[in-house]
């Protein structure tokens, strides 16, 4: 039995969709169902109740999802402590971050602290945007940074949670050029010759704000989804090979841009999206004497250098 499938259940069990559960797992669907019935399989019985709607749980069903919630939490509270015995980790701050703000956005943002803050040690974890936010809530990091687009807020609470602005990014469309140098596939495209699209895994972060954008035009978007992926620079790397459109956050391929080895597909595409700090409000549980004065530091710093 695996520690991802009981975490599955707790979210299909509070959400009562697999289809929202999946999303928020950043999984497909019948992925997701699979991890739901090998849970199943582990216990022995039923635990979804598959011929209602919404989901409801079986009286085993249930019982699970008390009994998980405390092994979960056990678990988590397990790891802290583990944690705590490591004593030079406590000097070390620890940041999750998404896989493309870990590429491209953080080792340049660091850099640019040295002159205004002390110099700290770092660990950065990187994985997809979900993820990150659960390590921040369990505890089991010390910072996240993360992208905020309007329509896709971090859902956390600003009572335990407080946040300061990094930066911008825009999103917009890319593709290799021609021979000419002209893009070689240009948005919208048509119903009878849809363009080839390198699109983010259904539930990336990344991938909902694109969907905004393309609900949003005012214009009709023919696309047709190629291939897919959570991260931005696999798509960065087959739409450097011509295989497509992607949507990739411009300081991800500033080099590319400048080089014209990628250039715009097509212009009123693009959307920005925040880059935020954010940890849980000191008093909350007791955070390390190095995460304490890096805030400070950071605040001052954005004092004189606001985020334009």
């Amino acid at each position: 039995m695996e520690t991802k499938w009981l975490e599955d259940f707790v979210s299909l069990a509070e959400t009562r969709s697999f289809s929202r559960s999946a999303q928020l797992r950043h999984v497909t669907q019948p992925a997701f169902s699979r991890r739901i019935q090998s849970l199943e399989a582990w216990a022995g019985t039923d635990l979804v109740d598959r011929s209602s709607y919404p989901t409801r749980l079986t009286p085993a069903g249930q019982t699970l999802y008390t009994q998980a919630l405390e092994m979960l939490q056990a678990l988590q509270t397990t790891r802290a402590m583990l944690r705590a015995h490591t004593a030079a980790a406590q000097d070390v701050i620890e940041f999750a971050v998404p896989h493309t703000l870990a590429f491209t956005f953080f080792p340049a943002w660091l850099s640019g602290l040295r002159e205004s803050c002390a110099p700290i040690k770092s660990r950065l974890i990187a994985m997809n945007v979900h993820d990150a936010v659960m390590r921040l809530m369990e505890g089991s990091c010390d910072l996240l940074i993360a992208y905020h687009h309007t329509s896709q807020p971090i859902q956390l609470d600003a009572a335990r949670y407080e946040m300061l602005p990094l930066g911008r990014e825009t999103l917009s469309p890319y593709v290799k050029p021609d021979a000419e140098g002209r893009p070689r596939y240009a948005l919208p495209g048509t119903a009878a010759h849809p363009l080839p699209y390198l699109a983010y895994a259904p539930g990336a972060y990344m991938g909902r704000a694109v969907d905004q954008v393309l609900r949003a035009s005012g214009t009709p978007v023919h696309l047709d989804r190629i291939y897919e992926t959570d991260m931005s620079e696999g798509l960065k790397a087959m739409a450097l090979e011509g295989h497509g459109i992607a949507f990739l956050p411009a300081s991800a391929v500033r080099r590319e841009v400048r080089a014209r080895r990628l250039v715009s597909a097509g212009d009123g595409f693009e959307t920005g999206l925040d880059i935020r700090l954010y940890r849980e409000r000191s008093g909350t549980r007791k955070a390390k004497g190095t995460v304490e004065a890096f805030w400070r530091d950071l605040q001052a710093y954005l004092s004189t250098h606001p985020v334009a």
